[in-house]
């Protein structure tokens, strides 16, 4: 039986659909890009914000139509909607037959089993429960990187965020668990390593008493056949000078970081539950460019927050024009049931969010477009993605630029290059996000 796996919302939920697909792969299951085609339908949804949940219901929907006009015989949702809105979906969309819960995914087969055997199925096992998958993941990034996520769960518990009562308390996963699927990566071939949890930072906390990233990351960076290590979603306030250190010193360690700061504005800072005031930030970026030079540095922000004064978005922006981080995401505020600031007064309206998202974005355009006019000349080690269609050129990665949120360099070269293909890069040109370089010849200098 063919099975269609739908994967929504962020690397993280990736993971966890690519250990499903490691089980029934296990289970002598076989997939297919077409939905028309499928048997089964595996939808691991997304409800962090308004736009996410939107995709969820839409593509549950359309996959459930195919009960009727297409081959499917089981359609099973997982991941967050299904944790948030198990009742709602089981009673409204009745096509849909088997439903898990996000600590749950290890339980895909023996449910599929079940469905197929005509049951109708919901699996919510203890939302602080680890699952543990006794299968080789399927790795669907193109193979030559990999998202490890590192730990579940958070316990920050920020105002306008719904993940701890979807995803449970911050659990890290064993050093042991995760050295092994490292290793069985690059034994796979995957090349870069881009650690991701709700929290990277606080690695360890729970399981060995103290911050173990830096140990994390010498660790992983002793493993053949990995180039690059890459860190997401630091938490500001963890960042500890071990972690600053084993970044500097390990030169597997992309000198990249992404830092989730939301706003700056003290005030607005404070109603979003943050633990950081301007002042930390400040100190905290300028303390990364002084021992890391080099460092790329990406943070998102939430613009029209409860209660955001047109005083506090000039705030922001001017931070933002100060600070002149590398890369950098903006989403409009999305109120979110069951979250302490949907009830919040002073709800700012909908069209005055976006407009301060566009403000923001248009500011950090400029400042990108000089970042990247800032690299010509220089050369950079190039991670090859894919060639440019009827051109003798390909699209790359730099270390500055991690998958699917920051942007490229397109290489010119006559030489025959594969995705996963270090090469050593001259930048030439920049656009506003993306660079432009050729192959560097050394004997030529």
């Amino acid at each position: 039986m063919k099975i269609l796996c739908v994967s929504l919302g962020c690397d993280k939920n990736l993971v966890d659909t690519e250990m499903m697909l490691g089980l029934l792969t296990r289970d002598g299951y076989t997939f297919t890009d077409d939905e028309q085609e499928a048997d089964i339908i595996v939808i691991n949804t997304c409800c962090f914000i308004g736009d996410a949940k939107e995709e969820s219901v839409n593509t549950i929907l359309e996959m459930a139509e195919l009960k009727t006009s297409g081959s499917c015989k089981a359609l099973i949702v997982t991941g967050c909607m299904a944790q948030r809105y198990k009742e709602e979906i089981l009673k409204e969309i009745p096509e849909v037959d088997g439903i898990l819960g996000t600590s749950s995914y290890d339980e895909i087969s023996d449910v599929l089993k079940r469905v197929l055997e005509g049951e109708s199925v919901s699996r919510f096992e203890d939302l602080d429960r680890l699952p543990e998958v006794a299968a080789e993941r399927v790795v669907t990034t193109g193979g030559h990187y990999a998202f490890l996520k590192i730990a579940e769960g958070c316990d920050k518990r920020c105002t306008y965020c719904i993940i701890p009562s979807l995803r449970g308390s911050y659990r890290s996963v064993p050093m042991e668990r995760l050295a092994a699927e490292a290793e069985s990566l690059a034994a796979k071939g995957v090349r870069e390593l881009i650690l991701v949890a709700q929290e990277t930072t606080l690695y360890g906390v729970d399981l060995y008493g103290k911050k173990m990233l830096p140990e994390l990351l010498r660790r992983l960076a002793a493993i053949p056949g990995i180039y690059w290590i890459r860190i997401q979603y630091c938490y500001p306030e963890e960042i500890t000078d071990e972690l600053i250190q084993a970044i500097k010193s390990e030169e597997k360690v992309c000198h990249y970081l992404d830092i989730p700061i939301q706003h700056a504005s003290d005030r607005i800072l404070k109603r979003m539950g943050r633990r950081t005031d301007q002042a930390q930030l400040r100190e905290m970026i300028g303390r990364l460019r002084r021992e890391i030079p080099d460092i790329a540095l990406r943070t998102t922000l939430i613009s029209g927050f409860p209660g955001e004064t047109q005083e506090d978005h000039e705030e922001l922006m001017a931070f933002v024009d100060e600070m002149e981080f590398e890369r950098l995401g903006v989403f409009a505020y999305s109120a979110e049931e069951d979250t302490p600031a949907a009830s919040f007064l002073e709800q700012v309206p909908e069209d005055v969010k976006e407009a301060r998202r566009d403000e923001v974005m248009e500011l950090q355009q400029e400042i990108a477009f000089e970042h990247s006019e800032a690299m010509v000349g220089r050369v950079l080690d190039v991670m090859i993605e894919g060639k440019v269609a009827d051109e003798a050129a390909y699209v790359g990665r730099t270390y500055m630029d991690a998958p699917n949120v920051d942007g490229y360099i397109f290489v010119n070269t006559g030489e025959l290059l594969m995705s996963g293909d270090f090469v050593r890069v001259k930048v030439t040109g920049a656009m506003e996000y993306d660079l432009i370089g050729e192959v560097y010849d050394e004997s030529a200098e």
